[in-house]
């Protein structure tokens, strides 16, 4: 496999920076929105961006955590006992902006499932997207509200988000499989 870097440690910050500037420009303000990131690599984004929220607003944004394994239209594919990361939303969704937030985009299947999860604990007012990563090869009508990379992508590549909590390094990298 080749494995070539495509973000660095400062690239996430600033496109962290970015996506923290839109979400707060699109929603007039940091009012009524709260963070749901998406297990593994989307809560250390969503709190994250609810910390420069924060910087900028001077307004705690909500951060919750989201675990869609039973929501997943391929679970019976999945390994006969599936890892679950757990889901905590410690607050009420019911007419938020709710904020789903992962690391990266492809098919839509994860975000569809994420919204369904979403819409069974209450009724938000709306549901927008925030990924780091967009590669595109979409399956379904979904697509990202706030991006923090576009990256287009063959289906015989991986692209990997790396966060300090759990790889020890920050940055984005594909691998090829041959």
């Amino acid at each position: 496999m080749k494995r070539k870097n495509i973000m660095d440690a400062s690239d996430i910050s600033r496109a962290s920076t970015r996506l923290a500037h839109e979400l707060i420009e699109r929603n007039k303000g940091a009012a009524d929105l709260v963070l749901i990131g998406i297990q593994r690599r989307g809560v250390p984004l969503a709190r994250r961006v609810a910390e420069l929220v924060r910087q900028f607003e001077g307004v705690e944004l909500p951060v919750g955590m989201l675990d869609i394994t039973f929501y997943r239209d391929d679970l019976s594919m999945l390994a006969e006992h599936p890892v679950i990361n757990g889901t905590d939303i410690p607050f009420m969704i019911q007419d938020k902006r709710v904020v789903l937030v992962d690391d990266v985009i492809y098919t839509g299947r994860t975000a569809r499932a994420a919204i369904e999860a979403v819409m069974e604990a209450g009724r938000p007012k709306c549901i927008q997207l925030m990924v780091m990563i967009d590669r595109g090869h979409r399956e379904l009508p979904i697509r990202a509200d706030f991006v923090g990379r576009n990256l287009p992508t063959s289906h015989n590549e991986i692209v990997h988000v790396c966060e300090e909590c759990f790889d020890g390094e920050s940055g984005v990298y594909i691998e090829t499989v041959e």
